[in-house]
């Protein structure tokens, strides 16, 4: 296991969707594993490596609001990609007077979080490849601000500023809360089986503004 790195992550608004509001969409009340990970993700990925979330520090109010937005309703079928793709005439495209609809978001704003991560060696890792050579790059991206592209908070239009946090003490929201009980959330997808991807949830519990991943009890 590689040593941890701390990144510090802000926004103004944030959308980590609850899979079981399907037309309104409404956040958890924190960001999600599966979304810290992305973030991490979209500053260094490499097959030879996968990140692990630790813990995720809380570092302002939790604070939600809501807004309507315009979505899509709907949207163009693989099988009409492929024949397109092939050279058959046929219209591909939306009609947004008719496809658009809007939707209210109950939405996070004025959001702050440091994500605390490792990542691990995994089996398609080169010979070349080892834990100093991956630090080392994630090191300089943090630094110098740099990613692969613009990470999001659950959705693209709320985008995440970012930098390392080399802070020894964090100071959170909820420092004088012992305990908070956020119920179950969603903690990531498991791939093992492309063709039945499965959600993960595991039981979040904030304590003075920290909640810890390590050795989380994961449920599917």
């Amino acid at each position: 296991m590689s040593k941890g790195v701390k990144v510090k992550v802000w926004g103004d608004y944030a959308l980590f969707s609850r899979p079981e509001m399907k037309v309104e969409r409404c956040s958890y009340d924190v960001m999600t594993p599966s979304a810290a990970r992305g973030i991490l993700e979209a500053v260094y990925w490499h097959p030879g490596m996968k990140w692990v979330i630790d813990r995720i520090y809380v570092n302002k109010p939790i604070q939600f609001t809501s807004v309507r937005r315009n979505e899509v309703k709907s949207k163009i079928s693989a099988n009409n990609v492929l024949p397109v793709y092939n050279g058959t005439p046929k219209r591909l495209y939306l009609s947004s007077k008719a496809e658009i609809v809007q939707r209210s978001s109950m939405l996070l704003r004025n959001v702050e979080y440091v994500i605390e991560a490792h990542f691990e060696m995994t089996e398609k890792a080169n010979i070349s490849d080892n834990p100093g050579k991956f630090k080392d790059i994630i090191m300089r991206r943090l630094r110098k601000g740099e990613c692969f592209h613009t990470p999001y908070f659950g959705c693209r239009e709320f985008p995440v500023r970012f930098c390392l946090c080399e802070d020894e003490e964090i100071h959170t929201a909820y420092a004088d809360e012992d305990e908070r009980d956020l119920g179950f959330m969603l903690y990531d997808l498991d791939y093992s089986d492309p063709e039945n991807i499965q959600p993960m949830f595991f039981r979040a519990i904030m304590k003075k503004g920290i909640i810890d991943l390590k050795d989380c009890e994961v449920v599917r």
